[in-house]
């Protein structure tokens, strides 16, 4: 926690007098009980409570990703502009920068984020920073530093100042023993990706810090989710994103899983509504800390013969990835979010036939100005 990293810190510039009778500083830290709780409540730089504003204040971490910038045009429309902060490492383009506040903010440097939630007044913390299931393997102490490390700087900020901490998880949090159809929201995970394996350890965390500290954290499971206004990002799903853009561009599309492989998956604009909705949600009508949340399942020749539908000359060809094939093996085939639908209300809205036309509109659109251009 934040206190022990200070005394930790302060215990390097104590000098001991050999035969003083001092006990060295971090020996007595041994014996302090912490509550994150307990320095919020006492601290002057604690973050505005939802009492004193009408509107939560908001930081999203890895918001140049898949979602964070779906998510910051969701949650301002909402909200108000300038209570969403959308953050990175990398610079943002021209349209995101002037869309809203956008600030450089590092996941590793813990007083670099804990500043910016004492000077920004953080009340909400959408935690987005990740590597996803194939970049991960192919760097796995990266994935371990920003997937692990990375989070457990967020847990000791959220908690400290108690805020309402958002981290998403996946369909690959679960392994190749876990049941796959469906899968329940509690089975056996066991994932064998360190991507999956950061995940697992996100949920257990953060209901850990939540039974123990009263972190008020939520999470869900997300499927393989497809959006038009992002390019894949080293997912085990980006088949299902590249194909639109594929199909678009060059009537050619070269898959990378088998044709028969089922993967749950769901649109952009499900997945995020679901966030805001779960964020949203009373306290006390949730009775677990992670949810799965589903809309659709689909093989890529299911998905390709839908697409074929509205563009038939679409020519497909399978040169399969093992990596990729065998985390997809390994992955659910349907979720099973019966708990998310009665608890909180969750609804998908897009099933297949509505995700292939909104691609298509939506990368075809793009497609005829660019040319245009």
């Amino acid at each position: 926690m934040p206190v022990f990293r200070v005394l930790a810190r302060a215990a390097q510039r104590v000098v001991l007098t050999p035969g003083c009778g001092c006990q060295p500083l971090t020996a007595a830290v041994r014996h302090i009980s912490f509550s994150p709780r307990q320095v919020t409540s006492d601290a002057s730089f604690h973050s505005v409570s939802f009492s004193e504003t009408d509107h939560p204040k908001v930081l999203i971490t890895g918001g140049l990703g898949q979602l964070g910038v779906g998510l910051a045009k969701l949650l301002r429309k909402r909200f108000g502009k300038n209570n969403v902060i959308l953050s990175d490492i990398r610079k943002p383009p021209s349209h995101v920068f002037h869309s809203g506040p956008f600030i450089y903010s590092d996941i590793l440097d813990y007083k670099n984020l804990r500043e910016i939630v004492v000077n920004n007044r953080i009340t909400w913390l959408v935690h987005y920073s990740a590597l996803l299931s194939a970049v991960g393997e192919a760097n796995v102490s990266l994935a371990r530093a920003v997937n692990i490390t990375g989070l457990h700087n967020i847990l000791d900020i959220a908690a400290e100042h108690g805020l309402r901490l958002f981290v998403p998880s996946t369909i690959g949090a679960f392994g190749p023993t876990s049941p796959r159809n469906p899968t329940p929201d509690l089975c056996v995970q066991r994932p064998r990706t360190i991507y999956g394996v950061s995940k697992v350890h996100a949920e257990l965390m953060g209901e850990y810090y939540h039974h123990k500290y009263g972190l008020d954290f939520r999470c869900l499971r997300y499927p393989g989710i497809i959006s038009a206004d992002s390019q894949p990002g080293g997912g085990t799903t980006d088949y299902a994103v590249a194909i639109f853009h594929d199909a678009v561009k060059t009537g050619k599309f070269e898959c990378n899983l088998k044709p028969d492989t089922r993967l749950p998956m769901m649109y952009i604009d499900d997945c995020l509504r679901a966030t805001l909705e779960v964020m949203e949600s009373p306290a006390e009508q949730l009775s677990m800390r992670t949810y799965n949340i589903n809309a659709m399942s689909f093989s890529p020749e299911e998905l390709v013969a839908e697409v074929q539908k509205q563009l038939p000359d679409l020519q497909v060809t399978y040169n399969i990835d093992p990596v990729r094939q065998a985390i997809a093996d390994s992955w659910p085939m349907n979720f099973d979010d019966e708990n998310a639908r009665r608890e909180w209300g969750w609804k998908h809205e897009y099933d297949l036939p509505e995700l292939v036309t909104t691609m298509l509109n939506f990368i075809g659109a793009d497609s005829r100005i660019a040319h245009a251009n």
